[in-house]
């Protein structure tokens, strides 16, 4: 009898915590769905590395800003798992995908608190309904979240707060899923040096203040977060749920 891989679905896994994670999923035996924005060269390096390590993968284009294709997108992804797999689901939604708006609150505008909500709130509420009929019963749901939730740094108010409503939301993914077995979490990194964070960790002692606030003395790295990830898809995570797991080092203790 052929073995059956799990099969991890991930929003923006072109680059930086996406990417990552993808990787160590695919070395921890699981095949790899990625989507990328508008960087598809980079999604199909990471989608060639996948290769190279013996998995199975595609790469679909998803903006999940706009609710409007989430439709079209779920078709595409249920011909690419006929496709590829021969099946009509998949194991693990990671969602990952996210934007950089920082700006003190009473600077926010209208404009960029609607680009943080369609991204990191409304897409990820509504990207996983419409989806909820390919993840298979005891599949699991992971959300990026952010150490902000718990500490607060100036000038991230909207992004903080939509963020925030992630980690309700997978309480109340955890409970009505859990009758299929499903589970739901989220991962709050600290602060990670990626091209996400470019720009902030260029601000002149930014990063030595970050890394001088956290217990392990350094900023975070993109390989500091896929391993947790994969756990939380791993049998060792099975009986984790509901829950919000942050990964800062110690950040801000």
């Amino acid at each position: 009898m052929r073995h059956i891989h799990k099969i991890a679905l991930i929003t923006g896994g072109s680059r930086g915590l996406g990417r990552n994670t993808a990787l160590k999923l695919a070395r921890d035996g699981a095949d790899v769905i990625l989507t990328y924005r508008e960087r598809k060269v980079e999604g199909e390096a990471v989608l060639a590395e996948i290769t190279r390590l013996g998995r199975n993968g595609a790469l679909l284009q998803l903006d999940v800003a706009q609710t409007a294709g989430f439709e079209p997108f779920a078709q595409k992804l249920s011909s690419a798992l006929e496709a590829g797999w021969q099946r009509r689901d998949f194991d693990f939604l990671i969602n990952n995908a996210g934007i950089d708006v920082s700006a003190p609150f009473a600077e926010t505008s209208e404009e960029k608190f609607d680009q943080l909500f369609n991204v990191h709130f409304r897409g990820v509420f509504f990207l996983t309904q419409k989806l909820l009929p390919l993840i298979a019963n005891q599949g699991r749901i992971v959300c990026t979240s952010t150490g902000l939730t718990r500490f607060a740094i100036p000038g991230y108010a909207a992004y903080a707060s939509m963020k925030g409503a992630i980690e309700v939301f997978i309480k109340y993914l955890a409970k009505e899923l859990g009758p299929r077995g499903i589970t739901a979490n989220t991962v709050a990194p600290g602060a990670i040096e990626t091209d996400f964070t470019r720009a902030t960790l260029a601000h002149p002692g930014a990063k030595e203040f970050l890394a001088s606030n956290t217990a392990l003395g350094r900023v975070g790295v993109p390989e500091d977060i896929g391993g947790v990830i994969s756990f939380l898809c791993s049998a060792e995570g099975r009986w984790v749920n509901a829950q919000r797991l942050e990964a800062s080092g110690g950040m801000f203790l």
